[in-house]
């Protein structure tokens, strides 16, 4: 898809009628199939409003693993006063979805773009289903989607607002694995250290528990939908007499080797550190698009080896494939196609066919294999098409190269997507 103005009014009439089913479906005027996800925003999160308010962080709640700005979207619907909280909340995902897919047909525009980005935003979100609007990832992910497209021309806001995503939910500090070497990774670099040492001077001050996160994110185990948990999704199948239990806010695994596989997982997101480190030290080719490619590649790494993958993680999966579609030269259109694809296999495994993922039945089993297999098969072909595209080869010369300081304007000309000296 190209970035010409006839697609745009057609992803939005799409995205327009979509995402009036999707509030339909929160506000429970249609009923959906599967589980009410809802009930996360009107007990839990509304439960943490209630004690944020009262001047303290949920550090008594195992459940609360969120960095300290989180506090803020979970406060949120409180601009919405004359709304419940919950229907305060979904209109708020609402408008960060609009907001998301503005950014992305802004950006779209010029000959170096296309719209194929906003038209994976558009399909993307509902292939989740209700969990899209029913978490506060929808917010996260329409940081990191800004923070992207800013970048390109502004560095120092790419790192202002990947320090703030990141204290929203951590994810976002992986934007800046991609930035150009030189001048750009380090305003942007600087600027998120920056901010984030602000922002959490600013959160510790203002009310206790703003760390108590970390003692409960560290304590997580296998959860059911990790790609760890097809080990005993399939041992259950022999025999295996462990059992599954609501843990730390998830269904997890618990029993004989649980924590040998969730420390082996932990091993497998190192080993997909190291393998970024390594990238990092080797790439020497940086383009346009190459900061939104290594954003997407690293996200999607830890994802895949999370000791949880819980449904939502898809979102922030689908808004950064969605700014790398944005670019021409991008060449991530393969792994965002097995995103979408594990999206709608998400929500057939959550919250439709949930039961059968606890149970590890043959659906159950057969879904988690399917979805996390597909996001195994997409992160090993983004990191072997960011090596290909970034790192040169053994035959040929090592050309210093940068990243064009003026490159992504939505307006101008078709220019070179890299330059090297």
């Amino acid at each position: 898809m190209t970035g010409s103005s006839g697609t745009r009014p057609a992803a939005f009439a799409v995205w327009a009628l979509s995402r009036a089913l999707l509030l339909l479906w929160v506000s429970k005027v249609i009923t959906p199939p599967g589980l009410d996800v809802t009930s996360d925003v009107s007990v839990i999160y509304h439960g943490w409003y209630d004690v944020l308010r009262s001047g303290t962080y949920p550090q008594s709640d195992v459940t609360w693993q969120y960095p300290p700005v989180a506090a803020l979207a979970i406060l949120s619907p409180a601009l919405l006063p004359f709304l419940d909280y919950a229907s305060a909340f979904f209109v708020l995902a609402f408008l960060c979805d609009a907001l998301v897919l503005a950014l992305l047909l802004y950006a779209g525009r010029g000959a170096a773009r296309r719209t194929a980005g906003a038209w994976v935003w558009v399909a993307g979100v509902p292939l989740l289903g209700t969990t899209a609007y029913a978490r506060y990832d929808v917010m996260v992910t329409a940081v990191a989607v800004a923070a992207l497209l800013a970048g390109v021309r502004h560095p120092r806001v790419l790192g202002a607002l990947a320090a703030f995503g990141a204290l929203l939910k951590v994810w976002p500090a992986l934007l800046l694995a991609g930035t150009a070497r030189g001048r750009r990774t380090r305003l942007a670099w600087a600027t998120a250290g920056g901010v984030a040492l602000g922002l959490l001077a600013l959160c510790t001050a203002a009310a206790p528990g703003a760390l108590a996160f970390l003692g409960f994110q560290r304590d997580r185990g296998t959860e059911v939908e990790s790609l760890g948990a097809l080990v005993f999704h399939v041992a259950r199948q022999f025999g295996w007499q462990g059992r599954v239990e609501l843990h730390y806010g998830s269904l997890e695994f618990l029993g004989p080797h649980v924590p040998l596989v969730s420390t082996l997982s932990l091993m497998l997101s190192l080993a997909a550190f190291g393998w970024l480190l390594v990238w990092r030290l080797r790439a020497r080719t940086f383009g346009v698009s190459t900061t939104a490619d290594a954003a997407f590649t690293a996200v999607l790494l830890f994802t895949t080896t999370s000791r949880v993958i819980s449904p939502q993680y898809m979102l922030w999966l689908v808004g950064l494939a969605a700014v790398c579609l944005v670019f021409r030269e991008s060449r991530m259109a393969w792994p965002a196609a097995l995103v979408l694809v594990a999206t709608g296999v998400t929500q057939l495994e959550f919250p439709l066919g949930f039961g059968h993922v606890v149970n590890s039945d043959a659906t159950g089993v057969t879904l988690m294999f399917l979805r996390n297999g597909l996001l195994v098969a997409a992160s090993l072909l983004a990191c072997a098409r960011l090596w290909r595209e970034t790192v040169p080869g053994r035959d040929e010369a090592a050309p210093r190269t940068v990243a064009r300081e003026a490159a992504g304007s939505a307006s101008g000309p078709a220019q070179p997507s890299r330059l090297s000296r």
